[in-house]
């Protein structure tokens, strides 16, 4: 009896030579091309390219690790600093008084209130980073980001300003300082007076701009005794050959200016701390966004 074509077999014909373009080949991976034969992976095949993914991915996953770990890392040392400018701050205006005020119209503006603002700063913005970091937080990244930002933006913007009215800075200031000299003494100006008795003995000057700044205080020709060459009680009231006579206000400004090659080194070393924490910040939170939209 004749098979007829619908009737199941266990034998498969090869295909012909003659098969329509349509018919598929054997599933083998090998496909007839211009009279020979060529290899292509099937699709479900492990290959070289998948295993250059594998590899190009774990590689990317020990990165993101070795950021993640520099960046908690980054933040708690920005966040220790933080928390020792807070303590010496709080030290200085417990043990200190209104230290290192010296001007009249920004009493606030004292070393304790100083080192406790910019302490407190630090603290934040160091904690927010370091836990964005260690629970991949995009927004306690995002915010850290931000605040460093805004933080980094301000102080080119205040050096900027600087520069530009260096002048009219400076006449303020000293205009500022003489008058703050009328409160030298006086009740409740504990910080003044120690600030200045510290400063004209540590640089070894007298008044703002000249010895001659005290007479208008005293409406008369003495000066503190932090002004007199050798210290002694009343030696304000000697002869003023006894005296410092340097100005206070240029002496400070060229202490500054002697040391200003590691000011300029602290500033880079700060702005660069500053660019890397933006950096590895941004970095983690892009990476998240990629991370979830793959797999969204």
């Amino acid at each position: 009896m004749r098979r007829s074509s619908t009737d199941e077999t266990p034998y498969r014909r090869s295909p012909s030579l003659d098969s329509k373009p349509d018919t598929p080949p054997f599933t083998s991976g090998f496909h007839r091309f211009s009279g020979e034969f060529e290899y292509k992976r099937p699709p479900f095949a492990f290959g070289f390219h998948t295993t250059k993914e594998l590899r190009r991915c774990r590689m990317a996953e020990g990165c993101m690790m070795a950021l993640r770990y520099g960046m908690v890392f980054f933040n708690l040392l920005f966040w220790l600093g933080g928390c020792g400018i807070l303590g010496v701050g709080v030290w200085l205006s417990v043990t200190q008084g209104n230290f290192a005020t010296l001007s009249s119209s920004l009493p606030s503006l004292s070393a304790a209130n100083l080192l406790i603002a910019v302490g407190t700063i630090t603290m934040v913005i160091g904690c927010l980073g370091c836990i964005g970091a260690v629970k991949e937080s995009r927004p306690l990244l995002l915010t850290f980001f931000i605040l460093l930002l805004l933080i980094f933006f301000l102080e080119i913007l205040f050096i900027m300003l600087f520069f530009i009215y260096q002048d009219e800075i400076d006449h303020y200031a000293q205009r500022d300082l003489k008058n703050g000299l009328q409160l030298f003494g006086t009740e409740g100006n504990v910080g003044l007076t120690n600030a200045w008795m510290i400063v004209q003995t540590d640089f070894r000057c007298c008044g703002v701009t000249n010895h001659t700044d005290w007479f208008e205080v005293y409406n008369a020709s003495r000066v503190p005794d932090s002004c007199c060459l050798e210290y002694s009680d009343n030696c304000g009231l000697d002869n003023p050959g006894t005296w410092w006579t340097a100005p206070c206000y240029e002496r400070v400004k060229d202490w500054l200016n002697e040391n200003l090659v590691a000011l300029w080194i602290f500033a880079l070393c700060t702005a660069l701390t500053q660019i890397l924490g933006l950096v590895f910040s941004m970095t983690m939170f892009c990476q998240s966004v990629k991370v979830e939209t793959f797999y969204a």
